[in-house]
């Protein structure tokens, strides 16, 4: 094969264990997507097959004319779409599916968090004081997912195990149901999952459809009382909505690891309101995430080596 593959540095999974599962395909490391790069390597840009992690700017593939496959070390690849960095005969593919896992757990993390009002306990505990109170628990309540992918899949086997009744939104009506999870498709589907459930989940990814999905009016048509938490990506739920519906009483509260704008700055309303609970979109910050990680790109480097088809492909019109 005479295409060569491109690792940027700082590589991940490293260089020999690329090297290793490439077989006779020649691997080589650059600190940046150049000509002057590749030839400081020993490999011309017209000989480049695929890059490994790369970053994405506008300009920085137009260079390597046979480029075949990009592969993103993240599980959100919006970042590529929105920069128009792909030229559109390259095959991207991710790491969807790495920090599933994690991510799930600090969705369910929240909704005990806010089920409990866990951050009056953490008050009272700063001021060392005794403060026993009547609070709420999962069991019986209704969990509705927007967005039923890898995350939100681990999240419906973990909420169905709190004794949770799950639902979940899908683009579209495709495949057989998934066990006792209600699956509810389209726009339709998610007027029926905010009005229907005590807490809502955002796991789906950002895309041109999703960005502003949940705003002003979604947020009034939600239960009296239910949750709201984000996990995904921030711009999926309008945060200046958020604030006015948190502050106004229409939510009992919010858990967010993911913001519109990253960090979230420091003179937001989400870090004083009471009701709101903070986490600096780490949910999958986790060593497990990384490996899996790895494992992804490990296992579609040695499939694209032998022709077969790449996992985690982007269906580049969908964003995901």
């Amino acid at each position: 094969m005479s295409a060569v593959i491109l690792v940027k540095a700082p590589a991940d999974p490293g260089l020999e264990r690329v090297r290793e599962v490439a077989r006779h395909c020649p691997v080589v490391e650059v600190d940046e997507l150049s000509t002057g790069a590749c030839r400081r390597a020993g490999v011309a840009p017209a000989d480049v097959g695929a890059v490994l992690g790369a970053t994405p700017h506008a300009d920085d593939l137009a260079f390597l004319p046979s480029l075949e496959w990009v592969h993103s070390r993240t599980a959100g690849v919006d970042s590529w779409l929105d920069t128009g960095a792909l030229p559109p005969r390259v095959r991207l593919t991710s790491a969807a599916g790495n920090g599933a896992i994690p991510l799930a757990e600090h969705a369910l993390m929240l909704m005990l968090m806010l089920s409990r009002n866990a951050p009056r306990w953490l008050a009272a505990q700063a001021r060392a004081e005794w403060d026993r109170y009547t609070h709420g628990e999962l069991t019986g309540a209704t969990l509705g997912i927007v967005g039923y992918g890898n995350s939100g899949k681990d999240l419906a086997r973990k909420a169905q195990a709190c004794h949770m009744n799950v639902q979940a939104l899908r683009r579209t009506d495709a495949g057989p149901a998934d066990g006792d999870v209600r699956l509810r498709y389209g726009t339709d589907g998610l007027a029926a999952v905010l009005r229907t459930s005590d807490y809502v989940v955002v796991t789906a990814p950002l895309t041109a459809q999703t960005r502003n999905l949940i705003g002003a009016e979604e947020l009034r048509a939600m239960r009296t009382g239910a949750f709201l938490v984000v996990v995904s990506r921030g711009g999926i739920v309008n945060e200046q909505a958020l604030v006015e519906a948190l502050r106004s009483g229409e939510l009992a509260g919010a858990g967010l690891d993911a913001h519109e704008h990253e960090p979230l700055p420091a003179d937001s309303p989400l870090w004083t309101l009471p009701n709101a609970i903070i986490t600096p979109h780490n949910g999958a910050t986790t060593p497990l995430t990384g490996e899996r990680g790895r494992q992804i790109l490990l296992d579609n480097v040695a499939r694209w080596v032998s022709g077969e088809p790449l996992r985690n492909v982007v269906d580049v019109e969908h964003g995901y």
